[in-house]
């Protein structure tokens, strides 16, 4: 899975899978952890589903006066997410709670009211961190967000990931030590998905 690209799902060329995956990763560090994560699981879903980074980083701080016409990155987006099969959230952690980026995001795609491009997708919650508690704050306040928007989002195994030597391979896979927790996990957040979409 690559880094966003202009035009996201709609990219002349993109290959079409049953199943879109619009990911959302809630850090903009270049070295971010939680895109490596994101880039790693990818890598363990299965050949039907296709995994792909939305933008985020472009979007306008989020004002209700702007609900009547949208910036072209915010449409953008609410088309990105309005195509995809499924939406995974793959977060950092902020001073206990989820980063102001992606809350950004959030709430850009789902305005206007009752036009809310987050509204029945299945969703999928991870992250990881320095920290020993992983994401866990942000986790738990970021599903009290997804319910509030009517996403059914995946509640176990839950997944709370500490940064630390081993977890990933020198190519960027998960490590041998944490690939099986993993693996269990994508394979739930699938079945999670089709069972939504049957």
């Amino acid at each position: 899975m690559q880094r966003p690209r202009p035009g996201g799902f709609f990219q002349k060329g993109f290959r079409m899978s049953k199943y879109r995956i619009a990911v959302v990763v809630g850090s903009l560090r270049k070295d971010s952890f939680n895109r490596k994560l994101a880039n790693a699981l990818a890598r363990l879903a299965p050949p039907d589903f296709e995994f792909e980074q939305v933008r985020i980083d472009d979007l306008p701080l989020y004002n209700q006066d702007d609900d009547g016409h949208q910036a072209a990155p915010v449409l953008r987006l609410k088309k990105e997410i309005a195509a995809a099969q499924g939406v995974l959230f793959v977060t950092a952690e902020y001073n206990r709670s989820i980063p102001g980026v992606l809350k950004n995001a959030i709430d850009n795609a789902s305005r206007p009211y009752g036009q809310s491009a987050w509204a029945g997708k299945p969703a999928g919650v991870i992250g990881i961190s320095i920290g020993t508690i992983g994401t866990a704050m942000a986790q738990q306040h970021l599903r009290n967000v997804l319910a509030y928007l009517d996403m059914p989002t995946l509640g176990q195994p839950e997944a709370f990931l500490q940064a630390k030597e081993g977890l990933f391979d020198a190519d960027g896979n998960i490590g041998e030590a944490s690939r099986a927790f993993l693996q269990g996990w994508v394979d739930k957040y699938v079945a999670w998905v089709k069972r939504h979409n049957a």
